[in-house]
């Protein structure tokens, strides 16, 4: 069992970035709503490729002021989306993503529409996603904010708040109940499942038999499935192979009743 690489990867320095190469969107434009200097997350997951979260909060209380606002935004990618037509650069994705939890910037619902508009003029065939952990979407600002987009890629890794509390260490109030509600609004809810091994394993039969309880309640389009890639905060923490992956995405298949892929 090979344990992973040692160094996290820098925070984005700026609102956009990229275009990345992501294993579940293609060519991603990224736009980060988050502070360019710290990572503002309501999580704090042991697997999460840009470290630690100092201080997991689902509050903006003393942050607000460190977040680029609905014209930053719509500058910044105007600016480039506008080159990008130009030299027809390869996007198949423009994802809200960044560092920490985007749902979190009380924008959001106005970023997402100035982003649609900025879209449909310069490059129109390409989606708008969202790589979000779920912790905020009790909310319905949040909810109708994500509607809106093309593609919700939202963070199930366990089914019972002591996984969760162990695998991503959520700020509190965290409760499993009002996620599980919310990711059933969403229209065409794609699920992310991480799946480690080491320090914390949420692969033994028990947590993997809540898990697909739960994905069978919340019926996604899809159930996206995968392990590390990068190096995590936690150094504990190992692949699963593929062929457990391989596995685990036929399980949801056959007793869920609900597509799967392994990443």
């Amino acid at each position: 069992m090979a344990t992973a690489a040692t160094d996290t990867i820098p925070l984005q320095t700026g609102i956009i970035y990229g275009p990345v190469r992501s294993r579940r969107l293609g060519a991603s434009l990224g736009i980060n709503l988050l502070p360019s200097d710290y990572k503002l997350c309501s999580f704090n997951c042991l697997y999460c490729q840009y470290g630690w979260t100092s201080k997991p909060s689902l509050a903006l209380d003393g942050h607000a002021r460190n977040l680029p606002r609905t014209g930053d935004v719509a500058a910044a990618l105007e600016d480039y989306l506008q080159r990008a037509a130009r030299r027809k650069t390869k996007i198949d994705a423009i994802t809200f993503s960044g560092n920490g939890e985007p749902t979190l910037h009380p924008e959001l619902a106005d970023i997402v529409a100035a982003a649609r508009v900025l879209r449909d003029r310069y490059l129109p065939k390409v989606k708008l996603a969202i790589l979000s952990n779920s912790s905020t979407i009790g909310r319905l600002e949040v909810q109708e904010a994500l509607n809106a987009l093309d593609l919700k890629l939202m963070k199930f890794d366990a089914g019972t708040e002591d996984m969760i509390r162990r695998l991503n260490a959520p700020a509190p109030p965290f409760y499993l109940g009002e996620v599980v509600a919310g990711l059933k609004t969403l229209k065409g809810v794609i699920l992310q499942s991480m799946f480690v091994q080491g320090r914390v394993a949420n692969t033994d039969p028990d947590s993997l038999e809540y898990w697909l309880e739960k994905v069978r309640e919340i019926r996604p389009k899809l159930v996206q499935i995968y392990t590390l890639d990068r190096p995590p905060a936690e150094k504990r923490l190992w692949k699963v192979n593929l062929p457990t992956l391989q596995w685990i995405a036929g399980q949801v298949r056959w007793r869920a009743g609900v597509p799967a892929e392994v990443y």
